[in-house]
């Protein structure tokens, strides 16, 4: 946790400055690393040379190290916006005498030992005078820039273990604490480019801007679909852009590009999200495979069966993007985001969760409904169903990883992917998976529908539970069962206010208190409404939850209706994997519906 007391004389040592509301961010990422930057023209955070590695810019929690590109005057006002489909980032402030930009990106296709970060500056109306910054430290701050030197018009240097080069500011000077400072002149119309390269390896290939642009340009024109057919095509797009950009060769994404932001101040409720959370990533391969078969559901498929194949019924929640076992939590020598923590790694790793085989049982239907699931996927699939039937009657820590008890929501989602799998792969164990799904399902009713008629959170607590919707609406019953409809009506009186929705009650505090609203149960909400045959319903929902988001287009996991802010870690994947599903099914008609699945 934060170490009070001392934040303000530590962020002054480090030359941070103070952060900005988590809605002010904006992403940039390569698949296998990610880079959020401020208004200010600041990487506020960026870690290398993977996700899970140490921050060589942490000013995002108070940290050292800046990569800054700002105007030179400092009255200025800021914006930006995303090139439609990329995570291709284009800063922009008007000055007191005119418009500067800065268009920045991660170079791809990425590697996974080398980050290329891309920043052209632009004088867009007026002559330009912009101030450039770069302090690298490695290893959250540890590491200082050392053997800093010119090499054929590059500067380079050591950051720990990683090496630097530098391309675009031959006129730099040494600034007292280490760093480098220049100064940028650009008469109007002109544009000046900047590379960075931080790599494990001394780097010797060229750093040529436009062929880095070009090849950038093509990379996220390949990977993300038209998605005109879909309800909010832009929207979905960048979507798209959000879940390629969180993905790593291997196959695995991360939950969120960032640690420790917390979801409520001073709450010890800021976490680790910089791995791969199984569930996560089949939400994304399921919502793709929604809109067609695009490359992400055969990335989501490979690494989840690898996690399966691997592990079996020792399934692990999460993993890093390489499938490697998360490291306990410790505490990190930065001073933490004002109300947050400091800390990297996450215990989910060592929990048992079932839902997470239900949902990976859905994946595979999905990709076998589009025919891309090949002999390991499906072989994966069959472990993953007996996984299934041999863990089923125990207790589990569950979608919100909690104490171990008989949660519905993971015994339903389990029972849609034993029918989905039944359907969609068929094999001899077909007809077995099918009995099994209706043995679970005629358990869980037993034991965990209310009196009144709706699902309940557990056996033992009766409380309504958003995420049950998921599941109530991919099938766990029929569209017509009446407890779909009374679940539906119990979570929208008691878990919902201004239009949001709320996981559950914390106590007799009132929604909004205790945490804020859950983006993801939004959409779900959306997506049982349009099951329904409710279609105007569904669109408010989805119209509502839509609109949680900062200026910069992301979703965190959060969303603080009283103030209009995002809470906890930014971007959260699965809220914009939740997004695409509801804009592909929102945008097909219903015998398409049907054909796919739902």
């Amino acid at each position: 946790m934060t170490r009070r007391g001392t934040s303000d004389d530590a962020a002054a040592a480090t030359g941070a400055d103070s952060p900005w509301a988590l809605r002010d961010y904006a992403l940039i990422a390569d698949g296998e690393r990610g880079a959020l930057i401020d208004p200010r023209g600041g990487i506020a955070w960026l870690c290398a040379p993977a996700w899970h590695d140490g921050a060589v810019f942490s000013g995002l929690l108070g940290g050292p190290g800046r990569f800054r590109v700002r105007p030179a005057d400092r009255w200025n006002v800021w914006g930006g916006y995303y090139e439609d489909g990329t995570l291709i980032r284009v800063s922009r402030w008007v000055t007191a005498d005119g418009i500067v930009s800065c268009r920045e990106a991660l170079a791809v296709p990425a590697d996974t030992g080398r980050l290329v970060l891309l920043r052209q500056i632009r004088a867009v109306r007026g002559a330009a005078v912009v101030d450039v910054d770069l302090d690298v430290r490695a290893g959250y701050g540890r590491h200082p820039m050392t053997q800093l030197r010119q090499d054929g018009g590059a500067w380079r240097a050591r950051s720990g273990a990683l090496h630097v080069r530098l391309t675009g500011a031959e006129d730099a000077r040494h600034d007292p604490d280490g760093g480098l400072h220049a100064r940028v002149r650009l008469p109007e119309g002109g544009a000046h480019d900047l590379v960075l390269e931080l790599a494990t390896e001394p780097g010797s290939t060229p750093l040529d801007p436009p062929s880095l642009w070009n090849a950038t340009e093509r990379w996220w024109k390949r990977v993300v679909p038209d998605c005109s057919d879909t309800a909010a095509p832009r929207d979905t797009r960048m979507a798209y852009a959000v879940l390629n950009g969180l993905t790593s060769a291997a196959g695995g994404m991360v939950a969120a590009a960032t640690t420790s932001l917390p979801e409520r101040a001073d709450t010890g409720r800021d976490y680790d999200y910089r791995y791969a959370w199984v569930r996560d990533q089949c939400y994304a391969g399921i919502a793709v495979a929604a809109h067609g078969p695009h490359p992400l559901l055969e990335r989501a498929v490979r690494f989840v069966a690898d996690r399966i194949l691997e592990d079996g019924a020792a399934l692990r929640p999460a993993y890093t993007v390489s499938g490697g076992r998360l490291p306990a939590e410790r505490p990190l020598p930065v001073v933490g985001y004002p109300g947050g923590g400091d800390r990297a790694g996450n215990r989910a790793g060592r929990q048992f969760q079932l839902d997470v085989f239900g949902e990976a049982l859905q994946l595979f239907a999905a990709a076998a409904r589009h025919d891309v699931l090949d002999a390991r996927a499906a072989e994966a699939a069959a472990r993953a169903a007996e996984a299934v039937a041999d863990r089923w009657p125990q207790p589990d820590a569950g979608l919100w990883e909690l104490e171990d008890r008989w949660w519905t929501h993971s015994r339903l989602c389990c029972v849609v992917g034993l029918r989905d799998l039944s359907r969609d792969l068929r094999t001899p164990a077909s007809a077995d998976w099918s009995r099994l799904a209706d043995r679970i399902l005629a358990a869980t009713r037993s034991r965990c529908v209310h009196p009144d008629g709706h699902w309940q959170r557990a056996d033992d607590d009766t409380g309504p539970e958003a995420a049950l919707l998921l599941p109530l609406a991919r099938g766990a019953v029929p569209r017509t069962d009446p407890s779909l409809s009374r679940t539906r009506s119990e979570v929208a009186r008691h878990l919902a206010k201004d239009g949001y929705v709320y996981r559950f009650r914390h106590g007799d505090e009132p929604l909004g208190d205790a945490e804020g609203a859950f983006l993801l149960c939004g959409f779900t909400m959306a997506l049982a409404a349009h099951v329904q045959g409710r279609p105007a319903e569904a669109a408010r929902w989805f119209e509502r939850t839509r609109s949680a988001c900062g200026p910069t287009g992301l979703f965190a996991e959060e969303y603080d209706v009283a103030q209009r802010q995002l809470r906890g870690n930014l971007p959260q994947g699965f809220v914009h994997a939740l997004l695409l599903e509801c804009s592909a099914r929102f945008g097909k008609a219903p015998d398409e519906e049907s054909s796919a699945g739902w």
